[in-house]
């Protein structure tokens, strides 16, 4: 599940996605993207729906979300 602005960056920078894309493959404004992005390593604070929409725009690029005990990303393994 994505919960810090700081993670959000990491998924970002592995799937290698800019902010405007990854706004529009989640239907949000890309000044939402940059606003949980700057919550650092606080948990993202907005709408829950927005949070669940740019998640599942880096899933669709093959990021998966960790956190098992401190939020984490990593790339699916290729099939």
């Amino acid at each position: 599940m994505l919960t810090t602005g700081n993670q959000l960056k990491a998924a970002r920078a592995l799937a290698g996605v800019e902010q405007t894309a990854l706004a529009d493959a989640a239907g949000v404004h890309v000044n939402t993207v940059r606003a949980m992005e700057g919550s650092g390593a606080s948990p993202i604070a907005g709408r829950a729906q927005n949070v669940q929409a740019v998640q599942r725009a880096l899933e669709s690029h093959g990021i998966e979300f960790l956190n098992h005990g401190s939020p984490g990303v990593r790339l699916r393994a290729k099939q």
